[in-house]
């Protein structure tokens, strides 16, 4: 099921599956940072505000605005 990370719970786990078209410059941005086409994260914390959302992914915690977050499409995976 493809969601968003803006819709993902703290504590979920997800894996990228790919990029939105329209939203190329942070898909540059978000590559660069190690979200790469099959790569699973858990989502550990949500601000208040529900902006930023930090994740963990390939041992280390990466905040992400939600505007960036809009580029990724999101698969959820089952533990």
């Amino acid at each position: 099921m493809e969601r968003t990370l803006q819709e993902m719970a703290a504590g979920e786990k997800g894996r990228v599956a790919g990029y939105a078209k329209a939203n190329k410059v942070y898909r540059e941005k978000l590559l660069s940072m190690g979200l790469t086409r099959g790569t699973e994260f858990t989502v550990e914390r949500i601000a208040p505000m529900g902006d930023p959302v930090e994740i963990q992914v390939r041992g280390f915690s990466l905040s992400v605005r939600k505007s960036e977050a809009s580029a990724l499409i999101i698969e959820k995976t089952i533990k």
